[in-house]
């Protein structure tokens, strides 16, 4: 075949009629399109050097560049049949291999920084040549539509358009194998594709709409399928991240259709023993969560394989996990639980059973980064069991109490925490507290003189704020216990120099 350079001079046509142009070709003898792209697919796919292929790459977004959008989507010698489409889907292919990551070998599923040097570089040239590509398939002149002996463009790039999206989902993100500029290329040429698909967003490109039905996310899991597997998840770096991106960006009600599809990977993720492919995969687990009727999840026992899967992740003593499992647990559980409106319900469930490891990890942890997320989520543990705390009472007391002496760094985040904990104990399990009332007050007129006499540097505003929740503990327990903490403060009052612990006592007296 002809040097790409004297094909690319004999395609550089302006202006001319369908007619005139197949003449011209003909005349020129130019070769038809499938045979220039099989010959840059034999390039590509020998074994030559990186920067042979880059040349190939350069040569092929020349050829698209310079050719009429006609002679790409036309057979103009119909007595071969050639299967355009599928070229252009081989080539695509061909085209992202050239800059998709070297396969990790190790069970790690990382390689090192430097092995990614040449990748930001193929990404942004295949990016661009991509986009050139997609720019010519926008281009829809009625000759091409009604062409007899080609494809319509809108054929091409249905088939190519799932190799593209995912091609832009694995240079768009900030990772190791990207730069600014393989970023940007990717950004454009995804927004590309959505303008020449003909919808507005994204979401709409992925999911469809409603008058034109299915979008692509169906065809794109279905390229993903064989690299999600438990064998070979690991191989490419980037594909975890390629499939949290794509799950990000489908929400209800689009994404109960592909549930079978993304729920395993997730699964798999979440059940790896790297601590960040733990995360990655309890936080796809919540978005499946979030965006999946509860009926679709109950159905098969998911949302017990799940739990069971979340459960297991409680024994893990790492702060950031457990912040996910947590926050993925509170919105499952009122999905497999049902509200504790039954009177006399005695049975314990999974509310229960969480709250009270939750608890047990609480008594022992000494690590501050972990005392903090605990102490984060048990206020709301506390308002979903309700009334149902009183079987928890006892180490919930002791935990709170312990929490309390503890000073947690000059934000307080636990301390805090553990305080709104202390108000939702007391409103809720409020028939409880007369008769605790003595520890409870005692432990938190040693916190308010503790924190007014404390010399840490703690912030004014986080030093309010403590004085505040701890009255407001006084306060409540002054309702339910029917004012006897009113009577017990007074001798505390006549005895007490420190104007901020009278100040906040003295809010405890005049609350009605």
């Amino acid at each position: 075949m002809e040097d790409p350079s004297e094909i690319i001079q004999k395609l550089q046509l302006a202006g001319k009629s369908r007619t005139e142009q197949e003449e011209y070709y003909q005349s020129m003898k130019v070769p038809v399109v499938g045979e220039v792209l099989k010959k840059f697919l034999e390039d590509l796919s020998t074994e030559n050097l990186r920067s042979d292929k880059g040349s190939v790459v350069d040569d092929v977004k020349d050829l698209l560049l310079h050719a009429d959008p006609l002679w790409l989507l036309n057979n103009y010698r119909q007595s071969e049949t050639v299967n355009l489409v599928q070229i252009y889907v081989d080539l695509t292919v061909a085209l992202t291999q050239y800059s998709a990551l070297p396969q990790c070998e190790t069970d790690i599923g990382e390689l090192p920084d430097s092995a990614y040097s040449a990748i930001p570089g193929n990404a942004h040239s295949v990016a661009e040549m991509f986009q050139i590509l997609v720019s010519k398939l926008s281009v829809r002149p009625m000759q091409v539509m009604s062409s007899s002996a080609g494809v319509s463009p809108d054929s091409v790039l249905k088939a190519i358009l799932p190799h593209l999206v995912i091609f832009c989902a694995t240079h768009c993100q900030e990772m190791p194998w990207t730069n600014a500029a393989s970023r940007l290329a990717a950004d454009q040429l995804l927004a590309a594709s959505v303008q020449a698909s003909g919808c507005k967003t994204l979401v709409e490109l992925l999911c469809g709409s409603q008058e034109e039905g299915c979008g692509a996310l169906g065809a794109v899991l279905h390229l993903m399928k064989p690299q999600m597997n438990k064998n070979t998840w690991k191989l490419n770096p980037a594909t975890k991240h390629v499939f949290r991106w794509l799950l990000q960006r489908v929400r209800r009600p689009w994404l109960a259709e592909h549930l079978d599809t993304v729920l395993p990977p997730s699964l798999l993720f979440s059940d790896d023993y790297r601590t960040e492919n733990k995360i990655l995969g309890v936080r796809c687990l919540q978005h499946v969560i979030d965006n999946v009727p509860a009926a679709e999840l109950l159905q098969y026992n998911r949302a017990q394989v799940v739990y069971h899967a979340l459960f297991n992740h409680l024994y893990t003593p790492e702060a950031f996990l457990i912040q996910a499992v947590l926050s993925c647990l509170l919105d499952l559980l009122p999905i497999i639980e049902k509200p504790h409106v039954t009177r006399g319900q005695q049975r314990a469930n999974r509310y229960d059973k969480v709250f009270c490891l939750i608890l047990t990890h609480m008594e022992v942890e000494d690590k501050i980064p972990l005392r903090r997320v605990y102490a984060k989520h048990l206020p709301v543990f506390i308002e979903r069991l309700g009334i149902l705390v009183v079987r928890h009472l006892k180490r919930l007391q002791r935990v709170i109490l312990g929490y309390l002496e503890v000073y947690d760094g000059p934000e307080e985040t636990a301390r805090l925490c553990v305080l709104q904990a202390f108000q939702s104990m007391i409103q809720q399990a409020w028939p409880r507290m007369s008769m605790r009332l003595e520890v409870l007050l005692k432990s938190l007129l040693r916190f308010i003189y503790d924190v007014a006499t404390d010399q840490s540097p703690t912030p004014p505003r986080v030093r309010e704020e403590l004085l505040h929740d701890a009255t407001q503990c006084l306060i409540l327990l002054n309702r339910c216990c029917e004012r006897k903490v009113t009577v017990l403060l007074e001798g505390v009052r006549q005895n007490c120099e420190n104007a901020t612990v009278l100040e906040c006592l003295q809010k405890v007296q005049q609350d009605v």
